[in-house]
């Protein structure tokens, strides 16, 4: 995601996914308590549906919404871990592997994705 907006800027703007299909509507985003950095956000799926969890990065924020670069239902298949709680080092990791992302390495400035806890940064109980 580009660097320089303010994660609470992307809170109730639409997301769509690869293919311009909208998704949902951005309901948290989720900020590694390490870095500071916005890494997952919450997409509100539909109006009785729930929250799937999306990467920022590689997502794009053009205009005025989210793109994310996988197909909706592989984003409606992502595993729910509910929302406004942190998550886990295991259920970030469960997220890397559904979508196919590669862990990032951890370095001398960072905890590693073992180590991390995210924070969110809206909606919080």
């Amino acid at each position: 995601m580009q660097t320089g907006i303010d994660p609470r800027s992307l809170i109730g703007r639409r997301a769509f996914d690869i293919n311009g299909v909208k998704i949902g509507t951005v309901d948290e985003v989720y900020l590694d308590d390490a870095t500071g950095r916005p890494e997952w956000a919450a997409v509100r799926t539909g109006l009785f549906s729930r929250d799937a969890f999306v990467p920022l990065e590689p997502s794009d924020f053009i205009e005025d919404h989210l793109r994310v670069p996988f197909d909706k239902a592989l984003i409606k298949d992502a595993p729910d871990f509910g929302v406004g709680r942190h998550l886990s080092p295991e259920q970030e990791l469960q997220l890397y592997h559904h979508y196919g992302l590669e862990v990032p390495l951890p370095d001398a400035t960072a905890a590693g994705p073992a180590d991390r806890d995210f924070g969110t940064l809206a909606g919080e109980s």
